[in-house]
């Protein structure tokens, strides 16, 4: 039987990933890629882990085959399929008897697959080590008040060839009370730690990198210690753009494209629900709850702009140690020529010409 390890993994040049977990432990963390073609459905799973703990070993092994055997055929032909070009590895949780039993089962067929050893739990336990260790040494760190479209100058220069760490994508979430509009309900830890590696891995030679100013926790994620003091410790330039412009990018990113949507109303309530909390003045209180029986949602973003989230805005930025440079832009793509420019300026090349000079 052939057997992989983590670190072989990531040096193969083209892998076809297939795991084999059930689809709720896919869904709670999975490897970026990987395929999921469960050996157990959840039910199986569930219930042969009481039978394990309830009868023993061998009662939950007999169970595991009677559910396993009709199986094997259309699993086998679905594995195969997914096999074009490339190494084939096969992983479970941690790298025992499920996978052992597929690879054997692929062999048997005709196809030679790895098994990867340690499953998702020694990728994991890989990642957690690796990602400090991958962390450039310098941050240039985009600030900005809420509604700059800092997200979107990042986007822009990493099609430009910067290297970009894009944190809210990672984390499925924009970071504030409505940041889950449109984007689900947020990854979890343990898919955002994946990411980061990834993404980290992208961008390795590089010396630096582009990220925008986040809080530690970014929906249900939390940063690690060392990419938070890289940070703090970089060069942050912050952009400026008019309250006008700013509530025009705000509605095109969480309102335009949702509006009609059936869910919209009520999650924007549930929103102003949690903001109300902290508001103080009743006057604002009132306006925003008449707005939003209104659904006059950008007179809702100007006033959240005036009196919620910019008030909050100087103190974020504090925590910042290094120099501060100043950008007046009239939208994104404004800003992001006049960083570009400050870079050079700064002698700070795109990450592919960094690594050309490395």
């Amino acid at each position: 039987m052939k057997e992989i390890t983590v670190e072989d993994l990531f040096r193969l040049n083209k892998r076809i990933i297939i795991d084999i977990r059930s689809p709720i432990e896919f869904k709670d963390g999975a490897i970026p890629g990987a395929i999921n073609v469960p050996l157990f459905s959840d039910k199986e799973r569930e219930e042969i882990g009481t039978i394990y703990k309830h009868e023993g070993q061998a009662a939950a092994k007999w169970k595991a085959m009677e559910f396993v055997s009709p199986k094997i055929p259309s699993l086998l032909q679905t594995i195969k399929s997914y096999h074009t070009e490339g190494e084939l590895v096969i992983h479970c949780w941690r790298g025992g008897m499920r996978s052992k039993a597929v690879v054997t089962f692929l062999e048997f067929a005709g196809v030679y697959a790895w098994r990867l050893v340690g499953g998702y739990k020694a990728y994991r336990h890989f990642i957690l080590e690796s990602i400090p260790e991958f962390i450039p040494e310098k941050a240039i760190v985009l600030h900005g008040m809420t509604g700059v479209g800092k997200t979107e100058v990042l986007k822009i220069l990493e099609n430009k060839g910067y290297p970009v760490l894009d944190l809210e994508g990672m984390a499925g979430h924009r970071g504030s009370i409505f940041g889950t509009i449109g984007l689900s309900e947020g990854h979890n830890q343990k898919t955002f730690d994946s990411l980061l590696y990834k993404g980290l891995q992208d961008i390795q030679g590089s010396n630096y990198f582009l990220v925008e100013a986040e809080s530690k926790r970014i929906g249900k994620a939390v940063q690690p210690e060392k990419l938070m003091d890289v940070k703090f410790q970089g060069m942050n330039i912050c952009i400026h753009s008019s309250l006008e412009q700013r509530v025009k990018q705000l509605v095109a990113e969480y309102v335009s494209p949702y509006m009609d949507e059936t869910w919209y109303h009520d999650k924007i309530s549930q929103g102003i629900n949690k903001v109300l909390k902290r508001i103080k003045d009743p006057e604002i209180r009132n306006r925003l709850l008449e707005l939003l029986h209104e659904q006059n949602y950008p007179e809702i973003i100007l006033i959240l702009l005036q009196h919620y989230y910019d008030t909050r805005y100087e103190h974020a930025r504090q925590e910042y140690e290094g120099d501060f440079f100043d950008i007046f832009a009239d939208n994104p793509e404004d800003a992001a020529v006049k960083i570009i420019a400050k870079l050079e300026e700064l002698s700070i090349p795109p990450f592919i010409e960094a690594n050309k000079i490395n």
